[in-house]
Parts: structure tokens; sequence; C-alpha cells
């Protein structure tokens, strides 16, 4: 997959730009906050749904406007399709596929794929569930994009299970509200067990790609490993420090996986029932993949708090590796495979696992680099540069004459 031509309306810091982009590497240069990343970030979002720096819509919006457009044009091998995405934070957000009716941005999943590595993704590791409840979603998304709906139904119902919660804090318990409560407890199992389906498919999928990816790109004889942690099995995301050293490194696979849906629906239902109390008293839900981890460890040992820097480097780029190579065999078509974009990252790599992501990048049909300035950037990456700067207080981005450097 690639685009051909990117064009931004009131995103981030540009109140209006257009992009021409080439097949193979395509290279933003420029000083920091002028915007390069937020040209990375709109081709993710575009994709996604998403953004990798902040949970909602509200800061991608210039500021003093009310909407914002992304449009593109994306190829698919022979295939070409026009995307337009207005981005409308406390509103749904609308699509446009080759310039049809406007319909939800959920129809636009599945058409465009990229794979996006950032700084950011350090956290990915070292920061709280949510990043990593986040990653197996978006990805699954990608891969899956009717399950952008069930994600979006399950938040609303958790959301107003909550509420219901909340109100029986403060305001007493009554009969009312038990039957109220095992509708909310129907719906949110309902969407709870094909959501924790997913992740759970996501991270048996993702698991054998992760191993040869760190090794890839460390050379380590440890191996990297993911266990999923969940509520319906004990864990508890309040008193979760990160580092749960009573894994056995022969048996990092869940007790859940390998369930039904059907299965995964009835453990979530009972175990809303076994915390009723808590919850009760606490006005909020205790059970479900909201409440969710993933373990990231190496061998045994936990990553978080344990691993080096260059070893929690490598493992948050395995897996976005891990990701590219899933997608990959989703879709093994010609054409098919994903954009990948190069957010900063190679100014925080050693040589040598900045030799090793470069090698996987040349490869791609199409990759979006950012970088402060072109020393930063391999050589081979090179071929097609762009100097982005603010005029006026306008980030603008126009491609370089070969040769010239930032």
């Amino acid at each position: 997959m690639r685009l051909s031509h990117l064009v931004l309306q009131d995103f981030r810091s540009y109140a209006q730009t257009e992009l021409v982009l080439q097949p193979g590497p395509n290279v933003l240069l420029g000083f920091n906050g002028v915007g390069k990343t937020n040209i990375a970030e709109a081709i993710g979002y575009l994709s996604s749904l998403s953004s990798h720096r902040v949970p909602q819509d509200a800061p991608l919006i210039r500021h003093g406007e009310s909407q914002a457009i992304i449009r593109a044009q994306a190829h698919r091998g022979t295939r070409s399709a026009f995307l337009e995405l207005e981005i409308n934070p406390g509103k749904s957000n609308r699509a446009r596929i080759n310039r049809g009716s406007a319909v939800r941005a959920t129809e636009m999943l599945g058409i465009l794929r990229s794979v996006l590595f950032a700084p950011e993704d350090l956290e990915l590791v070292k920061g709280p569930p949510t990043l990593r409840r986040r990653l197996f979603d978006v990805l699954a998304v990608q891969l899956r994009p009717a399950l952008g709906q069930l994600r979006q139904d399950y938040d609303k119902v958790l959301r107003q299970r909550n509420a219901l919660l909340k109100s029986i804090r403060h305001e007493g318990f009554t009969p009312t509200h038990e039957s109220t409560l095992e509708v909310w407890d129907t719906q949110l199992s309902q969407a709870g067990g094909r959501l924790l389906g997913a992740r759970l498919d996501m991270l048996a999928t993702l698991r054998p790609h992760l191993s040869q990816a760190y090794q890839d790109l460390s050379d380590s004889v440890r191996t990297a490993r993911m266990r999923y942690l969940s509520s319906l099995t004990g864990h508890d995301e309040d008193d979760d420090d990160g580092a749960d050293t009573s894994l056995d490194p022969a048996t990092d696979v869940s007790a859940l996986e390998g369930a039904t849906t059907e299965e995964l629906t009835e453990q979530l239902h009972q175990g809303l029932q076994s915390v009723r109390k808590r919850e009760r008293e606490r006005g909020m839900t205790l059970i479900g993949p909201h409440r969710d981890d993933v373990h990231f460890s190496l061998d045994a040992t936990p990553v978080k708090g344990y691993a080096s820097h260059g070893e929690t480097w490598s493992y948050a780029l395995g897996l976005r590796l891990a990701s590219y190579r899933v997608m990959l065999d989703d879709d093994p078509e010609p054409g098919a495979e994903p954009i990948l974009i190069l957010d900063d990252v190679f100014a925080e790599l050693d040589a040598r696992r900045r030799r090793r992501l470069a090698e996987l990048a040349i490869g791609a049909e199409q990759v979006v680099v950012t970088a402060a300035v072109d020393d930063d950037v391999p050589e081979a990456l090179l071929s097609n540069a762009y100097r982005v700067e603010s005029v006026d207080q306008i980030s603008q981005a126009t491609l370089m004459e070969p040769g010239e450097t930032q």
C-alpha cells in the first residue's frame, strides 16, 4: 500500500498543506516543533482512527478551529481509492470514500494499513496498561475492521454501567437497580467476550513474530515472551506493578487462550456476578477487558523495571515489527503490505539497531520517515526528502532537491 497525495486541513499545526509522496522512502526533515510528526500522525490516524500521541481527538484540531480534514489518494496494487476523513471532536467523525456520500468513519477501516514506530513506543513497555490494551485493539481493528464498532459498543455500555454503579454508591441499592444491572451485565459480557477473544487471538498470532523480531534486532539468546493478564483470572489493575515474577518461562500462554467466544462471554458474565458487592461499594466495573493487561518478559524476567534501555528499545521495536509481519501474513498479495512510518526513531537507536531497522524499511513499498537532520537517517533511505518548516506560524512541507541537506 502507498499514498500518492496527502492533504491536511486544520490538522494540528497545518492550516492547509499538500504532499506528493513517492513509492519507497519519503523522509521529512525539519527542526523540532515544525510539524513533521503531525504528518506521520495523520497517516497513522487515517489507517487506524487513533493517534499514537493522544487518546482523544480534540488535540488534533488546529487551535481555533472546530474540525480537521485528512484527504489522501491511496493505492493498493493497481487499485486506488480517494479517502476523506472529517475529525469532529465531541461528535461523530465522518468519512467519504471515492467522493461518495458521508459514512461513519469506521467504514474506512481496512482500506489503508500502516505500522508506526515512534519514541513513544517505549511507553508500551514502561507505561500503564491502557497503552498495551490499545496496541492490541488498534492492530486487531486494522486486521478486522468490524472490531472497531465492537470496541465503541463496549466502551458505551461500560460508561453506562459505571454511571449506574456510581448512582447506586451515592443513592443506595434498589430492586430496580438489580434488574437494570443485569441488562448491562448481559450487554457488557457479550461485547467484552468478543473483544477479549480478539485480543487473545491477536496475542497468539503476534507471539512467534515478536520472538523472531526481538532476536533479529538484538542478537540476544533470550526469548521475548508475552502473556495476557485478565481480570477474569485474578489480575487486578489497581494492584499491578508490571512485574509478575511468578511466570514460568515454559507456560506463558494464558489459561483463557483457546476458549470460544461463548465461553469467554459466560465467564465474563459470571465474573461480574461474583464482584457485584465490591462494584457497588466502589462505584465502578471491576471485571472486563478494560481492566486487563499484557505482561512482557525476556524468558521469565519482566521487561518493565528489569530490562536495560537497549533491551527495552529492542522489545518495543519488536512489537511494531511483529505487527508489520502479521499484516504481511494476513494479506500476502503484492501491493498489500502496510505503509511503514518511522517517526523520529533513528536518532534514538544505536548503530546496530539503526542498521537493522533500515534493512527492514528499504524493502517496504512505502516508508515515511521523520528526522531533525539527514545525518540521523541511513543514507539508503534519503532518495526522497522533504523540508518541513514553519512559515508565518503555519507548517509547510516542500520536496528538497537531490543532494540538498538539512
